[in-house]
């Protein structure tokens, strides 16, 4: 026993070393790296809340700067009279960020864009406003009593009195979609807070403007409170506390700091997972490519506008235009996730263009071409026509041309020789990248002869672009997550989603085989990991060969496990002998399990089946690890 500790002691003193010295350096580095993270989130999020607190400063400013270039404009109006002053608010009501614009005059009455001149004693005060010059009030509800507005006042001067105090009105309900700027990628709630009143001006978690102590304390965590949020907003100190969301329930953190207007505070509240998480970088980045995609949208929209505008003269319609093309772009942007969307966007292209039918091929390079078409009435033979056109149209747009619009049977078969006869018209952009590269078609038919159809459609060209990339990067994203990258089989992640409905695509019985790779760990050892790394291949190719790669995985470092559907035990059992004769031949070895089950199998029962295979595994690897020859010290 003496000689058999000496021996041994040596190399247990190095191993227990070795575990002491890789716990130390995993908890130094894994310390270390928190630590780091968590500054670098904490800048993040202290820069975030800048940046939207000076996107909102500069938002007020334009604001400011265009009010006292109209102001000007005005003074002179008055000059002559009043009578033109409605004619001139209206014209510039939708200016900055208002809403509309109105002229206080010293009677406390207001002219508004309609010309209405409304007595506003007792709500709006002439002689108090003036006092305090250029201004931007609090929040305050409207004369009208529709919700709540803030006041951007500019005086208009002559002869260095002030006659009327000009504003224009911001309407708070709808501030939301004017914002220059949102943080984390509109992933952060975004709050401006009258430290005051504690009054929200802004509040994209809320569905209405109510007040922050009015919502009551919520659980902080430790080391934080709320007469700590309270004081601070108060104070307009810049800081932030953590609490726990009564919605998702998870950690929020929320950061505040003061603006340079009035008693304004800034603040966000970020969920701790997108605050602390690494492949948050990736989300940005994707979010400053979506930033930088919509800008480059707007910019061709704005485009679009003033071809509509110089072309058709139709106001009303460009507006519809410019709405749809924003509803389709919306629609697109998660269509990669949601199918069901790119259907609606096709169906408010078809409306545009009062078609029967519209359809888009993707066409990706490393994968079979994806369809979608939304047809009046459901999918017919011309729908299905349709789709099948985007070969031919690919092979015309190749060709260098741009975009396609036929009215007539013969034109359309000059393109696609196999259209029915019904296929009369037919409309088609080509889907193309910053380096003309063509990424997919849009195409419609059954529609009436008119002018401008594949102009409209080119106005969704680069929405589709976008969800042409989205595709193609959420596949790719997709495959590598549920592919081994060794053996190819599906891993853990795929096992985990597809054991919760495998059994409702069995009609007869369910078999569950856990297999091991024996010797895997003596082989890294002896002949090095490629050796190893050959004997899961062996196993994974073998297991594909008998149960084929549907339902086969590669769950661990050396375990597999493989559902069967509908396959006799005693098929199951001959082919795992199958497979293990297969691998003997190749000096390979393999333990396995088989648990069987007819139908049906419950969520509990499924998961004793697998535990009932890994210990029949595990009883197996016992029995072939009693044979000396495979004794695991000997290797």
């Amino acid at each position: 026993m003496k000689s058999y500790f000496v021996h041994w002691r040596s190399p247990l003193a190095v191993t227990v070393l070795f575990v002491l010295l890789i716990s130390t350096a995993t908890y130094f580095v894994t310390s270390r790296i928190s630590d780091a993270e968590e500054e670098k989130s904490f800048a993040a999020l202290t820069n975030e809340a800048k940046t939207f607190a000076t996107s909102w400063q500069q938002s007020m400013d334009a604001d400011r700067n265009q009010l006292q270039i109209l102001a000007l404009a005005i003074s002179e109006l008055i000059e002559s009279g009043l009578e033109k002053v409605p004619a001139f608010l209206d014209a510039y009501s939708n200016t900055g960020t208002f809403s509309r614009l109105e002229l206080l005059l010293p009677d406390d009455k207001i002219i508004a864009a309609d010309g209405v001149h409304v007595d506003q004693t007792g709500h709006l005060s002439f002689a108090l406003e003036s006092q305090h010059g250029i201004h931007i009030s609090d929040r305050v509800t409207d004369w009208d009593g529709d919700g709540y507005v803030v006041r951007h006042f500019i005086p208009i001067m002559q002869d260095g009195e002030t006659v009327a105090m000009f504003y224009g009105v911001i309407d708070l309900n709808t501030l939301e979609r004017n914002l220059l700027y949102t943080p984390y990628g509109g992933e952060a709630a975004v709050y401006v807070i009258d430290g005051a009143t504690g009054d929200f001006l802004l509040d994209t978690w809320h569905q209405e403007l109510g007040n922050i102590w009015e919502l009551g304390s919520r659980p902080h965590a430790e080391g934080y409170n709320n007469d700590q949020l309270r004081q601070g907003l108060i104070n307009g100190e810049s800081n932030y506390v953590v609490f726990v969301s009564e919605t998702t329930g998870e950690y929020l953190y929320f950061y505040y700091m003061p603006l340079e207007i009035n008693q304004w505070r800034v603040a966000l509240s970020v969920p701790e997972n997108l605050v602390f998480q690494d492949a948050n970088n990736i989300r940005r980045l994707i979010n400053l490519l979506i930033i930088i995609e919509g800008i480059l949208c707007l910019g061709y929209i704005l485009w679009m506008i003033q071809y509509v505008r110089r072309e058709t003269g139709e106001k009303q319609r460009r507006l519809d235009s410019l709405s749809n093309v924003y509803d389709v772009e919306k629609l697109l942007f998660n269509g990669h996730e949601h199918p069901e969307n790119i259907s609606k966007a096709l169906e408010i292209i078809a409306k545009m263009l009062s078609a029967k039918r519209v359809s888009f091929t993707a066409m990706p390079k490393d994968g079979p071409a994806e369809r979608f078409l939304w047809e009046s009435g459901g999918e017919s033979e011309l729908g299905s026509a349709l789709l099948s056109s985007a070969p031919d149209l690919l092979r015309y747009f190749s060709a260098g041309h741009k975009d396609l619009c036929v009215y007539t049977l013969p034109n359309v078969r000059a393109i696609v020789p196999k259209a029915p006869s019904e296929m009369t018209s037919l409309a088609a952009i080509p889907a193309e990248d910053m380096e003309g590269n063509i990424l997919g078609v849009l195409s419609a038919s059954g529609f009436s002869k008119s002018l401008g159809h594949a102009a409209i459609l080119r106005s969704f060209s680069f929405s589709f672009v976008m969800l042409c990339n989205n595709l193609s990067t959420y596949r790719l994203m997709q495959r590598k997550s549920e592919r081994d990258a060794l053996t190819g089989l599906y891993n853990r992640n795929r096992y985990e989603q597809d054991r919760r409905h495998i059994a409702a695509q069995c009609r007869e019985n369910l078999g569950c085989l856990y297999v091991d790779a024996n010797g895997l760990h003596e082989l890294n050892n002896s002949r090095g990991h490629e050796a190893g790394d050959h004997l899961l291949c062996a196993v994974a190719d073998e297991l594909c060969n008998q149960f084929g790669e549907a339902h086969t995985y590669r769950i661990g470092g050396d375990e597999f496990v493989v559902f069967t559907l509908d396959l006799p035990e005693e098929e199951i059992s001959q082919r795992c002998k199958a497979a293990l004769q297969s691998l003997k031949k190749r000096n390979y070895s393999i333990s396995f399990g088989i648990a069987w089950q007819a139908l049906p199998v419950t969520e509990t029962e499924l998961a004793s089946l697998i535990k009932s295979a890994e210990k029949r595994m595990y009883a197996a690897k016992q029995i072939y690890y009693s044979d000396p020859t495979h004794d695991r010290r000997t290797r």
